[in-house]
């Protein structure tokens, strides 16, 4: 349901579907939480070795000898800081608060789901339906997959929420945060992962499509983060990340709007980073290279797989089995492209409190194709 008042509308509980083991035979459930299982066997290692643990912290944060010439080194503040070592670090977001965009599917569902498997409570927020009559490619998300999102998050034994928005209208998405920090308390964690994509040559193209594809990818992005980072300043934390694309770091033949959109997203990254960096906020970006999602699903990606891959467009829509056999001899680890889950630990590590010193930054996940950029 979408309240038309405030253009956004939390779903009630009895429209999610009931809680439930989650099928791991599927690419979007298949890995969850390889890493907080690593992080509980730790733990319990740790636990019986409290004061070996203890001791080799100490001698990590004083070894060398924290002066020069018998002057102290400054150190940051524990606030500026992401601690001494200790097991768990960079997967353990226990009681956060997280808020995702794009989460009904694809690499939002992904980042939402892992973080709700590693300790945090999660909204997700998606429009649910259409975007563009003409500026995307990809059949739009439904409710359902929204809910199923949110089942997903539950299974996990934590709070899931699914608010229909859309990230065009910041007066909706700033209703949205005061609903989020009214029903929970604080937000600690956004993600600004929404998206659509055209593939279509820049003097065909309308003006709607132009318009819409960048109104919705780095407008929406831009609205995100100025909808929600005003919840973070008051308790000067807090972790932003926004969803980029290799796309955004060289030109895309044919796709001149999503990745000029993209490339502004990694522009309006590292602004934020600055503006925010006070409020000791940080502000990252994730980058993935060719992810296999409806949003990239469909015979025309796969047609300018194989372009960009050989130089020529085929005659004749690939298969996806001919389009993987293509592009994977060329990629360094050998994948035609990745899944969502691959990208989503990435953004575990962002969210936590082990990055405290990582802002501005960009983080590719691409199976190699990162190698073969300056």
């Amino acid at each position: 349901m979408v309240d038309s008042s405030a253009g956004a509308k939390v779903l009630s509980a009895d429209e999610m579907p009931n809680d439930t083991v989650p099928d791991f035979s599927h690419d979007s459930t298949r890995r969850r939480f390889l890493g907080r299982g690593i992080a509980t066997g730790v733990l319990a290692v740790a636990s019986s070795a409290a004061v070996a643990q203890q001791t080799a912290e100490r001698a990590i944060r004083t070894s060398p000898p924290d002066s020069l010439n018998g002057q102290p080194m400054p150190e940051p503040s524990a606030e500026q800081s992401a601690g001494p070592v200790k097991p768990g670090r960079g997967s353990v977001l226990t009681d956060k608060v997280a808020v995702v965009t794009g989460a009904a599917r694809g690499i939002g569902r992904a980042i939402a789901v892992e973080f709700a498997a590693n300790g945090a409570d999660v909204v997700a927020i998606d429009i649910a339906g259409p975007v563009s009559p003409g500026a995307s490619d990809a059949a739009p998300a439904t409710p359902d997959e929204l809910a199923e999102t949110v089942r997903l998050i539950k299974v996990y034994g934590r709070r899931g929420e699914a608010i229909r928005a859309d990230i065009r209208d910041i007066a909706a998405l700033r209703n949205a945060a005061d609903q989020i920090e009214r029903r929970f308390g604080k937000i600690d964690i956004v993600v600004a992962d929404a998206a659509i994509q055209r593939w279509k040559p820049l003097l065909e193209m309308d003006d709607a499509e132009w318009r819409d594809v960048i109104d919705n990818n780095l407008n929406g992005t831009a609205n995100t983060i100025r909808a929600f980072a005003p919840k973070m300043v008051p308790r000067k934390r807090g972790r932003i990340i926004v969803l980029s694309s290799m796309q955004g770091k060289h030109g895309t033949k044919n796709a001149s709007s999503y990745s000029a959109s993209k490339w502004g997203i990694i522009g309006l990254m590292k602004s934020a980073a600055l503006e925010l960096g006070e409020y000791q906020i940080t502000v990252n970006a994730l980058i993935p290279g060719l992810v296999d999602t409806p949003l990239t699903r469909y015979n025309k990606r796969l047609i300018a797989s194989v372009a960009e891959t050989t130089g020529h467009k085929p005659a004749t829509p690939p298969t996806p089995e001919e389009a993987w056999d293509i592009r994977a001899p060329t990629v360094a680890l050998k994948v035609g492209w990745l899944q969502p889950d691959d990208i989503s630990p990435a953004a575990v590590f962002l969210a936590s409190d082990a990055a405290a010193m990582v802002t501005g930054a960009e983080y590719e996940v691409t199976g190699g194709d990162s190698a073969k950029d300056i």
